[in-house]
């Protein structure tokens, strides 16, 4: 006992020696605005070894959470195919989100024995560890779409690199496309007033990747699979996904929320159940926003020899004319469609020659999966803005008094969030850099890197708001893109946050997020807990935490804001879950707190 205690007293003069000499080497303007913050922290620190010494003096008073079987490595709640088909679903619904009060597992997901750090941007966007992903070497292969198609590298990694055909084939393909639009490349399409693309069955995310240093922003979407999942391995590439169904439910996304629709042989038959799956395509797509298909049924010279392909083909072509959408160009298995700009389009179509308008009880703004329905939507909207009429990016993430007001906000309101979210950024580098720049933690067995090892792809803003945080990453020069949650229990700004040119999503935080273990790099909540505490919800905070767990790779961060006692439950919870953990003053005179931790990487085996 007597050297644990001189141990702890190592430890705090170490750790003290060790901040003050970092503090005094920082500049001078850094050194005025963190130094309080930093302060407290350095207390916070001696705090929590005090406690960690309680801790040690008797049995430990918090139970750490038991690892997840091995089996759970890609365990994701609410996707489970064969309890869905035992329970009577079938014809594409077993793959469905199901979320009952049994979907969730007290336990905290282990990654694959041999998983490893992803490789940093941009090279990470390119290379990943094939034992990162669950996928074997038949479903490498076996593809024969080429935004699917992979070369191994040696025995550990999967390249995607420019080298490779398949890339190749990417960037003639979105040359292609560009060209069909009427543009001279790729690059112009945001002068097209293209930002954000939904990418159904997006392969792999090669797509996305080559569109993304174009500045342009993909989201992928596809069904579960628990296997060569295309979202996994797109997620694995640091890129945006998310598990997507278009079976039964609509899309957890406002009416008119992506400026182009992309499917390359994505696996839906949009000519199945009378064109519904059509209907749900454009109620998600801006008004003058582009459907790009590509599939062997539009290829002209396929077809006159397959009259059932005709059939299909004709009916897609029909339907799409129906609903106001102008076929604009089609080359071999490519077509491109735009959506009309113009409401009136829809009363002056024939009787009966296509899906009705919504009547604004059906035509809800922001469904969170409800059932597919078979009207038009979004044109009871405010926000029928065609693309072209919209500032350009990045101009657009900047609304003017006349655009905030569709979403009922005074300029005044989105500046104070803008500026809170400037300073926000810049504080929390300010207490992150010491730590992600240094050579702390050591990976287990492995050699470290030159740093920064921790590098920040993505982040899951599990409260957006108005999508602020975004803004200021981007406006510090961050690379990193943001899945903005608009939680269900609170005011929904999602459209707005999609109209400003960025990502996001729905949620209903007492259920699990529709994506796979170790996705995110950082996990961010900004009065989140108090939220889902005023809303008395049938989750406790501990189930909150541990789907952050289940989503956050190994050594990546979380940060949360929120009340001083909120802060102090949630700072007890994080032993359970073996985090991290340390605890920041926000300012003095304040009830505000920020919980700053970090995902240990574990090595441990799982035990069945």
């Amino acid at each position: 006992m007597l050297c644990l205690k001189l141990s702890l007293v190592v430890i705090v003069i170490l750790a003290l020696t060790g901040s003050f000499w970092w503090a005094i080497s920082i500049s001078t303007s850094s050194r005025g605005h963190i130094f309080r913050g930093y302060r407290r922290l350095q207390e916070q620190l001696v705090s929590d070894l005090w406690d960690i010494g309680e801790l040690s003096l008797g049995p430990s008073r918090l139970k750490e959470i038991e690892f997840c079987p091995e089996e759970s490595e890609n365990y994701i709640p609410c996707f489970n195919v064969s309890e869905n088909l035992a329970l009577g679903y079938s014809d594409g619904n077993e793959y469905d989100r199901q979320c009952g009060h049994g979907s969730r597992q007290s336990c905290l997901v282990l990654p694959p024995v041999n998983y490893k750090i992803p490789l940093r941007w941009p090279t990470g966007r390119d290379v990943i560890w094939v034992a990162n992903v669950k996928i074997t070497g038949q479903e490498v292969f076996s593809s024969g779409s080429f935004t699917k198609r992979m070369m191994m590298l040696e025995e550990e990694q999967i390249s995607f690199r420019s080298a490779s055909l398949m890339f190749d084939g990417v960037e003639d393909y979105s040359h292609q496309i560009a060209e069909m639009i009427g543009l001279r490349n790729e690059s112009n399409f945001i002068q097209a007033g293209i930002r954000t693309i939904l990418d159904i069955g997006c392969g792999y995310g090669s797509f996305g990747a080559h569109l993304f240093s174009k500045q342009l922003l993909t989201m992928c979407i596809a069904n579960y699979e628990s296997s060569g999942s295309q979202v996994q391995l797109t997620l694995e590439r640091g890129l945006p996904a998310m598990i997507g169904s278009f079976n039964s439910k609509q899309l957890p996304y406002p009416s008119l929320s992506f400026d182009m629709l992309h499917c390359a042989r994505c696996g839906i038959d949009w000519d199945e159940k009378d064109g519904i799956f059509l209907i749900e395509a454009d109620r998600v797509l801006k008004p003058g926003g582009y459907f790009v298909w590509t599939s062997p049924l539009t290829n002209v010279h396929a077809f006159l020899r397959n009259k059932e392909m005709q059939k299909r083909w004709n009916f897609v072509r029909d339907f799409a004319e129906n609903i106001c959408w102008e076929l604009i160009s089609q080359q071999d298995e490519t077509v491109v469609w735009k959506k009309t700009t113009k409401k009136s389009c829809y009363n002056s179509r024939k009787p009966g020659s296509g899906p009705s308008k919504c009547s604004k009880g059906q035509d809800v703004e922001s469904p969170y999966y409800r059932s597919l329905q078979n009207c038009i939507g979004g044109t009871n909207s405010r926000r029928w803005v065609p693309i072209e009429e919209r500032v350009t990016w990045p101009s657009r993430s900047n609304l003017n008094k006349n655009e905030l007001a569709l979403y009922g906000l005074h300029p005044e309101e989105l500046n104070e969030d803008t500026a809170h979210y400037k300073t926000t950024v810049r504080n929390y580098w300010s207490l992150l850099s010491p730590l992600i720049f240094s050579d702390h933690p050591k990976r287990p067995g492995d050699e470290d890197p030159s740093p920064p090892h921790n590098m920040l792809r993505n982040v899951l803003d599990m409260n957006a708001r108005y999508g602020g945080f975004n803004a200021a990453l981007l406006e510090a020069g961050k690379s990193a893109w943001v899945m903005n949650v608009v939680p269900t229990s609170g005011p929904n700004y999602l459209p707005l946050i999609l109209d400003r040119g960025y990502v996001g999503v729905l949620h209903n935080w007492c259920e699990a997020f529709p994506s796979y273990p170790r996705t995110y790099d950082m996990v961010h909540a900004e009065g989140l807990l108090s939220l889902e505490t005023d809303q008395h919800h049938r989750c406790t905070m501990l189930d909150l935490f541990t789907e952050i767990d289940r989503l956050l790779r190994p050594e990546g961060w979380v940060i949360i804001h929120d009340t001083a006692p909120l802060i102090k439950k949630a700072r007890a919870l994080t032993v359970q879950l073996k985090w991290d953990a340390r605890v920041v003053e926000v300012e003095s005179n304040s009830d505000e707190r920020l919980l700053i931790c970090q995902k240990p990487f574990f090595k441990k085996q799982a035990t069945s």
